[in-house]
């Protein structure tokens, strides 16, 4: 049994950091946009979708971790960041990444709530939970399962090639806003 947990921990893992990418790249490609075209409703919607499915993962993963017996971690050790007996620093990583996709994810779900500010203080949040689980999921595969560590590198590739983008793309409206800001006022 604690063999068959071990995997389904480092399964759920892995569709976690594959899930989160996926999560990036749609919101990279939706940030900012305010049009509200079929394809633009379908693209924040599987964002939506696939950020619910990450949780879930994420949760599997924490609980199989937890649960099997191999290494000691406990569930204090899964929302205090750093406070893990085994590999400390890059568990506490995955915590603290955990921690924040709570927010994340209280945040959206109050989304009607909150001023926009807000939401989006929080929201742009995951742009630091990305690197965090990307370093936790990398220092923590398996030496000996190469594919454990390719997922992350492979992650962080498009998950920089869609950040890159997002930084150099410019918005619709980009080229009159730039008009007003040149002109001069008298």
């Amino acid at each position: 049994m604690n063999e068959l947990l071990w995997f389904v921990s480092r399964a759920t893992g892995t569709a976690s950091i594959v899930l989160l990418t996926a999560v990036l790249v749609l919101g990279a490609l939706t940030a900012g946009r305010r049009s509200r075209s079929v394809s633009q409703t379908v693209v924040v919607g599987l964002h939506r979708s696939l950020a619910l499915g990450t949780s879930v993962f994420l949760l599997a993963h924490i609980a199989t971790a937890i649960l099997e017996t191999y290494v000691k971690i406990d569930w204090i050790s899964a929302v205090v960041p750093f406070t893990s007996g085994y590999q400390p620093l890059w568990v506490g990583l995955g915590t603290l990444a955990f921690d924040i996709i709570l927010a994340v994810v209280a945040t959206s779900l109050l989304r009607h709530r909150l001023s926009r500010r807000v939401w989006r203080a929080v929201h742009l949040t995951a742009f630091a939970l990305w690197p965090m689980a990307l370093v936790h999921g990398y220092a923590m595969g398996t030496a000996n399962e190469p594919m454990l560590r390719l997922v992350p590198v492979a992650c962080a590739v498009v998950g920089g090639l869609a950040l890159t983008w997002r930084a150099l793309a410019s918005h619709a409206d980009h080229n009159r806003r730039q008009a007003v800001l040149t002109q001069e006022w008298s």
